[in-house]
């Protein structure tokens, strides 16, 4: 039996070499394949012999059954190649095409400018201690609105018309303040989270898509001060520019927060000496987010203690900080996937 299998195994490679000498096209080369080395193959159908064998040939018969089976892949692969190379060799015969034309070249990718402001804001305030979140870009009216105290009939709604879905009780979220919504419902403080993520208003010029992006922040603890959030945002300024990057804080009302404030840099195009700069308009300062502490309101909603947390959160759009950064002054240019704007970055 165990002559019989080996001299089977042996016969193999000779009939493949027959099999093949009639062999002129990929499938042709495919239906040989399966012939021999399928799941229903001839070798297959050898190897079924194993069981058969005394428990000391077996080892024998099954190293010649592996060697086999790699020098039956090895012809295939040679037989391959040949194919490839007849049916190249047809092409030019057939003056398919011009060898003798220069290549295309390989265009090098990079990371987008939004991709990479992303990374860079979302890994310094990480470094500080803030975990990532994120959550439904389609949203209700009380995450959106309400739990943020924005109230039905509040004014704020209006800098924050956005897209409603039939019913007006699902809109796309203006802000990813909802998520901290979602985050302190499900979590007892102290909380140190960022939300970075798309929101949608109805609004498009130079400074405004309807889709941009944001990175909202929030930090709740006991005795936790405004002189915490001034040093964290300052840090965090002078990590996505430089360290002579200069910061202020104007008074500034937001519904959740209070107090608020607006916060400005230096301006990064003239460092403050030009009168006629056109960014800054001679003023030396450039608005770059909101932020202030969390208005206790806003505790009432997700039943956390007032009189035990204090909290202190910001919203940052990124599109805003990609311009100042990267000296754009469009912001639709980030969408338009022009090639001339995009490989500049």
């Amino acid at each position: 039996m165990k002559e019989k299998l080996l001299t089977s195994l042996e016969s193999l490679q000779i009939e493949l070499h027959d099999a093949l000498k009639d062999v002129e096209s990929p499938q042709g080369l495919q239906e040989a394949r399966v012939l021999f080395l399928g799941k229903k193959g001839k070798l297959t159908q050898i190897l079924k012999g194993l069981g058969k064998l005394d428990a000391k040939d077996r080892p024998q018969v099954g190293a010649k059954a592996n060697e086999i089976k790699e020098n039956l892949e090895e012809i295939f692969d040679a037989a391959e190649l040949r194919l490839q190379a007849q049916v190249y060799e047809q092409a030019i015969a057939k003056d398919l095409f011009d060898i003798s034309l220069p290549g295309r070249p390989i265009v090098q990718g990079h990371v987008h400018p939004l991709t990479q402001i992303y990374e860079l804001a979302t890994q310094t305030l990480e470094k500080i201690g803030f975990q990532t979140y994120s959550g439904p870009e389609i949203e209700d009216d009380y995450h959106n609105f309400e739990a943020l105290n924005i109230p039905e009939d509040h004014p704020a709604r209006d800098l924050q018309d956005t897209f409603y879905l039939p019913g007006l009780k699902w809109l796309l979220r203006t802000h990813t303040s909802t998520v901290q919504i979602h985050v302190m419902e499900q979590n007892e403080a102290p909380i140190r989270m960022i939300a970075p993520g798309v929101v949608y208003r109805a609004d498009s010029d130079v400074t405004h898509t309807p889709m941009f992006h944001q990175i909202e922040g929030l930090w709740i603890d006991q005795k936790t001060t405004f002189a915490d959030l001034k040093g964290v945002l300052t840090l965090f300024i002078q990590e996505i520019f430089d360290q002579k990057t200069q910061v202020r804080f104007r008074p500034s009302y937001f519904p959740f927060t209070e107090p608020s404030a607006e916060l400005d840099i230096s301006c990064v195009f003239c460092q403050g000496k030009k009168k006629n700069c056109a960014i800054c308009k001679g003023t030396g300062w450039l608005e770059i987010l909101g932020c202030g502490m969390v208005d206790p309101a806003v505790f009432k909603y997700v039943k956390y203690d007032e009189e035990k947390y204090t909290g202190f959160a910001f919203g940052i759009g990124l599109e805003r900080l990609a311009m100042l950064k990267f000296g754009i002054n469009d912001l639709r240019l980030f969408f338009e996937n022009d090639y001339r704007f995009l490989e500049q970055f």
